[in-house]
């Protein structure tokens, strides 16, 4: 069996994975930045956290919409360039979301 057939369906289902989570995340980004909004108004305080969520709420929207092209597309080679550059952007924005965790429990703390 070749190894390009067997690839093929498992390259799928990596940007179904991508898509789907990366879809969520948006939502659960835009719902912290309401939430956090709430909160920086009662402490009478500004927050770097809403500036960076946005951002990182950014980063999902475009790892979303690129391994959805990914999935549309039937050149396989697109099909993978979009997929490793949508995985990138999903760590990337995986990770920028544990920054945002830090810097909005420190501030929320300190205040």
């Amino acid at each position: 069996m070749n190894w390009n057939t067997q690839r093929h369906p498992l390259d799928r289902d990596i940007c179904v994975h991508i898509f789907s989570a990366s879809a969520a995340m948006v939502g659960v980004c835009i719902t912290v930045i309401g939430i956090l909004r709430v909160v920086v108004s009662m402490h009478r305080t500004d927050v770097i956290g809403t500036d960076l969520l946005a951002v990182n709420t950014f980063l999902y929207l475009l790892a979303c919409l690129l391994s959805y092209w990914a999935l549309r597309t039937r050149n396989v080679q697109r099909n993978h360039r979009l997929e490793r550059i949508s995985d990138a952007l999903f760590l990337l924005a995986l990770t920028l979301t544990t920054v945002n965790a830090g810097f909005i429990t420190w501030a929320v703390s300190a205040s």
